[in-house]
């Protein structure tokens, strides 16, 4: 009788160009969807409120967080021995999907660079991945990419050494029609509810008042179908669980949308860069840099910057995203 290990691959086993495109396809269903809002506490006005998404957008309309984080969970595919994941950029939501609708994702091996070697430390490299996300239809979702570093199975020298800066930059999140995904959108009856609260103003700078602890981080990476080892095994992440990354985007996120109560939704990210670890348990707080506030079509488009800290003012994100006001 053989024994196998079922797992992912290595750094070493990957290869530009390689596609993983077996992650199982996800509806997002009212059930998933709930316990998604459950675990990050977000306050969007019209995934919360399924006859006002119907009048505004046509459907009950998905949070963009959930939409996101089932479309990275499908990526971990190529990642289940990851030890971090180092940035995502250029992420265009080019639909904005709607309950029911279901989500496939395809990821590629753009780029691989192996890390210089240090002494008593097991080698490891970063593998710059592609994500492109379809609904049931064939309809482009999601396009983004993603760093992740990953050790090596053996200690040979792999030789990889491309240049990562240049991947994801420049491309469909950060240019072209960043508002393309709601031009059909029709925000009447957001304001006829609400009234218009406005746009926050230029080089506005806004503190969230009050953190959110981080809890259920296992539970929000089973729901996302997200398998890296180092969120659901304390011993893959060296002694300590690793809480999953749009956990702590997520909590950023319904933070902003606390404090900004005119965001209706997210519609590109120029880039987001986990600066530090987050574990369960930890607190986390969010300060807001308003950018470019620019006029879409409908309502206004406006470019944020969001840092977030744990407890001991340790910084653990620093993302940059273009919203609907």
């Amino acid at each position: 009788m053989t024994t196998r290990v079922a797992e992912g691959p290595w750094f070493d086993e990957l290869e530009v160009g390689q596609v993983f495109d077996q992650a199982p396809a996800m509806t997002l269903a009212e059930g998933r969807a709930a316990a998604h809002q459950a675990i990050l506490g977000d306050r969007l006005r019209l995934p919360l409120d399924d006859a006002l998404a119907r009048a505004v957008t046509g459907a009950p309309l998905a949070h963009p967080a959930y939409v996101w984080n089932v479309a990275i969970g499908q990526s971990t595919l190529a990642t289940q021995h990851v030890k971090a994941n180092l940035f995502y950029r250029d992420l265009a939501l080019l639909r904005q999907p709607a309950i029911g609708d279901t989500l496939r994702t395809v990821t590629s091996v753009v780029g691989l660079r192996e890390n210089s070697r240090r002494e008593g430390r097991a080698p490891t490299g970063l593998a710059a991945l592609h994500m492109r996300t379809e609904d049931q239809r064939g309809r482009a979702v999601l396009d983004f990419y993603r760093c992740a570093m990953l050790p090596l199975r053996g200690q040979a020298a792999t030789g990889h050494a491309d240049d990562l800066g240049a991947i994801g930059s420049g491309g469909s999140g950060g240019s072209g029609d960043v508002g393309g995904s709601v031009a059909d959108w029709d925000l009447g009856p957001l304001r006829q509810a609400y009234g218009d609260p406005g746009a926050p103003q230029e080089g506005e700078v806004v503190v969230v008042h009050g953190g959110d602890v981080v809890t259920s981080a296992p539970e929000l990476a089973r729901l996302t179908l997200n398998i890296a080892a180092v969120h659901h095994d304390e011993r893959a992440g060296g002694g300590r669980r690793l809480v999953y990354g749009g956990h702590t985007i997520g909590l950023a996120l319904a933070q902003v949308a606390r404090a900004l109560p005119g965001l209706v939704t997210v519609l590109a990210w120029e880039g987001c860069n986990h600066t530090g670890p987050v574990y369960e348990g930890d607190t986390l707080r969010s300060r807001i840099t308003v950018g470019a506030v620019r006029g879409g079509p409908v309502g206004r488009l406006v470019d944020l910057r969001v840092e977030t800290a744990a407890d001991d003012d340790r910084g653990v994100l620093d993302w940059r995203f273009t919203a609907l006001f």
